[in-house]
């Protein structure tokens, strides 16, 4: 039986939901029987023994290194403190690395990969090359352009460029040149060039079984509103949600309707903000007819997010790949991105300069954003029946028709 190996980096949600989508189709296009061995940690290895209950064997904690979390993402002194201290019981930086090196070189020992996989997972390319394990690193960047507030991190991007670049291949979550959303993340040197496919993006391909239209969606039916998405481990997702906050009590927002999506399975979240004023469940605000301003929900069906992203004028995030990806080549809609790291800059930069979306980094400039769109939406609409036409939504399939070419060429 063949054995491949994941490694899934636990830093946010989008290197479990490509992998996740990848492990979907794999069977389709490699023909002899194999068992796949996950590995991470935190939240992510708790989501994947809940999805594979039966396969916990088969799912390894592997102790990977994280930056530490601070107010608004990772805490910049923090996580450099932690180089050589602990901080926040996580061991010195150093003693973390050469621990969970030694925990992924005894599970290749044991396990004997015939390909491995790593979204995120530097040190797995490591493991691999010295074994000569063939390896395929998922990315959406590889040499970030930083901007002039953090070029001391200089050093650290040319260190972990060296090391994805150990990976057999490279493939980018992306669509080709130049419809790469990621473009300023990559930079890719020649040396790595020949080892890079763009496989398209990882979005997710599960027909949505229709049930009876929800109160959320009957409440929103006829209505102009934005989508503003919440998304990213524990310090992202709070500190986009602050960042909101401080947006919606602007005067301009008085009558810009919106509905907030959490990404937390927390119901007692979900209320309704009527222009009275008031707070409502939704239940009630369908009810009595409230003329909503805000609507904040926990977690979205499947459903609810289809109607959501079908109704709504424009969408606001962080600059999340994987989120941008599926608002602006899934769907044609129009985002104004709030960045937190340097990364999402760059997507929404990319984006901006596309007539895409637009970035702002104050208050005021989200509340000039929201004009712009308004005021400019046919050409958006353009821009974006483009983009969308040139949108690769096939990465978790090419991936996997590689895969099984290099099982193939293995025998």
């Amino acid at each position: 039986m063949l054995k491949i190996g994941e490694f899934i980096y636990p830093w946010g949600s989008g290197h479990y939901s490509r992998m996740m989508r990848l492990n979907a189709v794999l069977g389709n296009h490699i023909k002899e029987k194999f068992e796949v061995h996950f590995s991470s940690k935190d939240h992510v290895y708790q989501k994947l023994l809940e999805k594979f209950p039966n396969n916990k064997d088969q799912i390894h904690e592997i102790l990977m290194p994280t930056p530490i979390d601070g107010r608004f993402g990772p805490s910049v002194l923090l996580s450099l403190l932690n180089l050589l201290l602990p901080v926040s019981k996580n061991p010195p930086l150093v003693k973390q690395v050469t621990s969970y090196l030694r925990q992924e070189s005894k599970l290749y020992d044991k396990e004997k990969f015939d390909l491995v996989i790593n979204d995120g997972d530097m040190g797995s390319n490591i493991i691999a090359k010295n074994r000569q394990t063939p390896s395929l690193f998922i990315t959406n960047q590889f040499r970030p352009k930083l901007h002039r507030s953090k070029s001391y991190f200089y050093p650290a991007v040319v260190f972990v460029s060296k090391q994805i670049a150990k990976a057999s291949r490279i493939l980018v979550a992306d669509s080709a040149p130049p419809y790469t959303m990621c473009e300023y993340n990559l930079n890719f040197t020649k040396d790595v060039k020949e080892k890079v496919t763009y496989v398209g993006h990882f979005t997710t391909s599960i027909n949505i079984e229709k049930k009876p239209t929800s109160d959320l969606e009957k409440l929103i039916e006829n209505s102009e509103f934005g989508y503003w998405m919440r998304t990213g481990n524990k310090s992202t997702n709070d500190g986009t949600g602050q960042r909101y906050e401080r947006v919606f009590h602007q005067n301009e927002m008085k009558n810009e309707k919106r509905i907030v999506s959490h990404a937390k399975n927390e119901p007692t979240i979900d209320s309704v903000l009527g222009k009275d004023g008031k707070k409502y469940t939704i239940s009630n605000a369908l009810e009595k007819k409230i003329d909503w301003i805000q609507i904040d929900i926990g977690f979205l069906s499947e459903q609810e997010k289809e109607t959501v992203l079908n109704l709504s004028k424009y969408a606001v995030v962080n600059g999340s790949h994987t989120v941008m990806g599926e608002i602006l080549g899934g769907k044609a809609k129009p985002i104004i991105g709030i960045p937190i790291y340097d990364e999402h800059t760059n997507n929404i930069k990319w984006a901006e300069e596309k007539n895409l979306g637009v970035l702002a980094v104050k208050t005021k400039q989200v509340i000039d954003a929201i004009s712009k769109i308004k005021d400019n939406y046919n050409k958006f609409e353009e821009n974006l029946a483009d983009f969308s036409k040139n949108f690769d939504p096939n990465g978790a399939e090419n991936t996997a028709k590689i895969a099984a070419n290099i099982l193939e060429e293995k025998k």
